[in-house]
């Protein structure tokens, strides 16, 4: 008897009965989460909110919860049923945007302009209620609002801010915020990205990476630093300028359906008009990033909601040994730690709101709430992956994907150990970014 071919043909040219068996089961659609597993709901019918135990609903005013529940509804109706699918295939929901645009929150705490003119708590809440059922949506907004339509807000000139912010207020246009470069992450005020004087503008030249948005974003707010007084200025650049080229980045793990980018600046002029007045050193920027600090803080907690939300409806369904999961011990200690993380992020964050909303938040104080978010931030769905199994490697169960979501959030607007180093120079006096060996002090 011949062998069949490896192609599964047989010599005369028809597949083989043998490799037609072989292969009969390759190629099927896969078998769809809720019958493949039935006793328990995936995360495209997102579970309760159940994480208030302290009822800290209490600390805000009518607006905020109603702005609250607004998001929440959006979230969970348009977003969550999707958002497995888009993350799996590392692609944004565009045809969400006009949704995302609906929920008034782009632009965050700036008056005016068509913006909400929303209090910093309020801002907060949104993006925590946004990250609770997706965190590349919530990341989305912050880049932004809380980066680039607060730059534009805070540095921009009355004519830019007119010409701007309305049509981003409504997210009819896109904006990015490039600052990150290929050899500048934590020590990004070394900045190598150049900005030469021309007449009528500015040629611009260099590199950008990791920048979230930029593959599609109708307006980059970019930083350069100025050939002639080697302080950073920044800019506005739109897109299908000549010589600008934004690459998506593949293959990230995390935050999958955000378009990071490496951007490229070949000779791109600027005219006059787009250069931001109020940014006229890497000092300059900290007043947007005191605010994206504090955004930014907000995100972990609301991804420690959504993964605690997730568990306590999960281990209620699930059963094992004629009961069910939450019946356990061991499930019972783990799941009120999580709990336990939830209150104590949100306090921080809520004090975060009013230190700044009082004039009395610091840059330390700032760093601290972030780091240490992120950090309670991973051990809580570190805990939620635990509880879930087997389920909590899918993304269909939100863990697995709040998991994988957390850890650029552990490392961007700060890493965990830059974010500590800041607040240990507030607290000591002492700056150590760098060796003393490089630098009598350091540029931060």
């Amino acid at each position: 008897m011949q062998r069949p071919s490896v192609t599964g043909q047989s010599p005369d040219g028809d597949a083989s009965k043998d490799e037609q068996n072989l292969f009969a089961g390759i190629g099927l659609p896969p078998t769809d989460v809720s019958v493949a597993f039935p006793q328990a709901t995936s995360a495209s019918l997102f579970p309760p909110f159940a994480s208030d135990y302290y009822q800290l609903d209490d600390l805000f005013t009518d607006e905020e919860k109603a702005l609250r529940r607004r998001v929440r509804e959006v979230m969970e109706k348009e977003i969550a049923p999707i958002m497995a699918e888009y993350w799996e295939k590392a692609e944004f929901p565009f045809h969400k945007i006009p949704k995302l645009g609906m929920l008034k929150v782009a632009g965050g705490t700036i008056k005016g302009y068509g913006c909400p003119g929303l209090s910093i708590t309020g801002s907060a809440l949104a993006v925590a209620e946004i990250a609770r059922v997706d965190a590349s949506c919530s990341t989305f907004i912050l880049v932004h609002s809380s980066l680039a339509m607060l730059t534009i807000a805070l540095c921009g000139s009355e004519s830019q801010k007119q010409k701007y912010l309305p049509s981003l207020a409504d997210l009819r246009a896109v904006a990015c915020w490039a600052l990150t470069e290929p050899d500048y992450g934590s020590d990004a005020s070394s900045l190598r990205t150049s900005a030469t004087k021309v007449p009528g503008g500015w040629i611009v030249e260099g590199q950008k990476r990791w920048i979230g948005n930029s593959t599609f974003a109708d307006i980059l707010v970019v930083f350069a630093r100025n050939t002639s007084t080697d302080q950073v200025n920044g800019f506005i650049i739109k897109k299908g300028s000549p010589g600008l080229k934004a690459t998506k980045i593949e293959n990230k793990i995390g935050l999958r359906m955000v378009q990071n980018g490496d951007i490229q600046f070949r000779r791109v002029f600027v005219p006059d008009e787009d250069r931001l007045p109020g940014v006229n050193s890497f000092q300059d920027t900290n007043k947007v990033l005191a605010v994206s600090r504090v955004m930014v803080a907000w995100q972990p907690i609301g991804i420690a909601m959504g993964v605690y939300d997730m568990c306590h409806r999960y281990l209620k369904e699930r059963k094992q040994f004629g009961a069910s999961l939450a019946a356990f011990q061991l499930n019972q200690e783990k799941l009120v730690r999580m709990l336990g993380n939830v209150q104590a992020m949100f306090l921080v964050g809520w004090r975060l709101c009013k230190l700044y909303e009082s004039g009395k938040m610091t840059s330390g104080q700032a760093s601290l709430g972030k780091a240490w978010i992120t950090l309670r931030a991973r051990e809580t769905v570190s805990l939620g992956r635990e509880l879930l199994g087997g389920n909590g490697i899918l993304a269909d169960f939100l863990v697995a994907k709040a998991f994988c979501d957390l850890e650029p959030i552990y490392s961007y607007e700060g890493t965990y150990d830059i974010n500590s180093l800041v607040t240990g120079r507030e607290v000591t006096g002492i700056a150590s970014f760098k060796p003393v060996v490089l630098a009598k002090r350091s540029r931060l």
